[in-house]
């Protein structure tokens, strides 16, 4: 399956919308830390419902820790700084999305991380900043799953 990852998120709901998505696709969450909220905060654990013992949720302390945890695989960078269509990308099992904080996206020095393999973009109409970090994770797992026919859903 698809592995999310979520460099430094700053808003507990959204953390949780993604603890309740990868419980229902059976892809796996990846959170660097420094997180903007702790784990026990009742916004995540109302968002996430009653999902988060179905839910593959791992914390690292550094993006070092994730790439050591992670690596080889393939990782796509979510970023409005991208000409790449998210939908023009062939995914693999195992592929790594990666998501920014929520306020600024991933930055440019991230973004030149040399174990992203590409970087993608969520289309949008103009003079739009950008979509909620839940949803565009949602879109981008869904997507990726969607090319593999849906494994596994009934």
């Amino acid at each position: 399956m698809f592995r999310l990852l979520f460099f430094s998120p700053r808003i507990a709901p959204n953390t949780g919308n993604a603890i309740r998505m990868v419980a229902a696709t059976g892809a796996e969450l990846h959170l660097v830390e420094p997180l903007g909220f702790d784990l026990s905060e009742p916004k995540l654990r109302r968002a996430g419902l009653d999902y988060h013992d179905l839910a593959s949720v791992t914390v690292h302390s550094s993006l070092n820790a994730a790439w050591e945890a992670l690596m080889p695989a393939r990782v796509y960078a979510f970023t409005a700084h991208s000409t790449t269509s998210f939908a023009d990308v062939g995914y693999q099992s195992g592929d790594v999305l990666m998501f920014g904080p929520e306020p600024t996206g991933l930055d440019e020095q991230t973004l030149a991380d040399p174990h992203i393999t590409e970087r993608v973009r969520i289309p949008m109409l103009a003079g739009r900043r950008s979509l909620n970090l839940s949803n565009a994770a949602a879109v981008a797992v869904y997507e990726a799953w969607r090319q593999h026919g849906f494994d596994g859903a009934v």
